[in-house]
């Protein structure tokens, strides 16, 4: 089976350990029925980007843009009705050695502490949030951040993401980038995998002392990624 090695993995977190699609699409269709917007395109643009640029690049008025924020994110931070791990997830996530991971996410760190702790998943030593950035994926700075602050080159991390914000952010920092679910629009340039399932800390040898991960085959045209 193939390998993953890296010194240290870091995570996105919504979509990629934690699924919790159909909140975010809730809470977004009443921000569109609000003012009158698309929520195919809304959507389009949100996924992997913080909530305050979603909000501002579709509402221009901006102290009517700040009470928007405002009001989503509280919304995200007291409901977390349907919300679960992504397959595999936990089990994988429980296995890898203290200070090996961690998670870069769009969400603010509260929103970032609900949905992990909603779906069951430890927390992360280290998490760099949108409280942390001052520019959101597809900008690569959040890997950037968590990659220095736990010492390593992004070279030596693998990112894991879903969206193509995330996975372009991912790209640009340097980091070898797995997709977690069905973005085909990199399989040219990243495996891809369903979700973790199949996925195997094992034991790093003595050449290697990162996390070395026993994965499934990757799907679709990401087969022809070599590494």
């Amino acid at each position: 089976m193939p390998l993953l090695q890296a010194h240290t993995l870091l995570f996105d977190m919504d979509g990629t350990l934690v699924d919790s699609t159909a909140l975010v699409e809730s809470t977004w269709a009443g921000f569109c029925e609000r003012h009158g917007l698309d929520l195919a395109e809304v959507l389009a643009f949100a996924h992997g980007r913080p909530t305050r640029e979603t909000v501002h690049h579709f509402v221009t008025d901006a102290p009517l843009a700040a009470s928007e924020t405002r009001r989503l994110v509280a919304h995200e931070e007291s409901e977390t009705t349907g919300i679960t791990a992504i397959p595999g997830a936990a089990g994988l996530l429980a296995a890898l050695p203290p200070g090996s991971w961690a998670v870069v996410t769009s969400a603010s760190r509260t929103l970032a502490e609900v949905r992990l702790g909603a779906a069951g998943l430890p927390m992360p030593e280290m998490l760099v949030s949108a409280d942390d950035i001052s520019r959101g994926k597809p900008d690569p700075e959040g890997y950037l951040r968590a990659a220095r602050l736990l010492g390593r080159a992004p070279r030596d991390t693998i990112v894991f993401e879903d969206s193509p914000a995330g996975i372009r952010a991912g790209l640009a920092s340097g980091a070898r980038t797995v997709v977690i679910g069905t973005c085909t629009a990199h399989d040219h340039e990243a495996e891809r995998y369903p979700d973790f399932h199949g996925f195997r800390v094992t034991p790093a040898g003595p050449s290697h002392p990162g996390v070395t991960l026993t994965v499934p085959e990757p799907v679709g045209d990401s087969r022809l990624v070599r590494r």
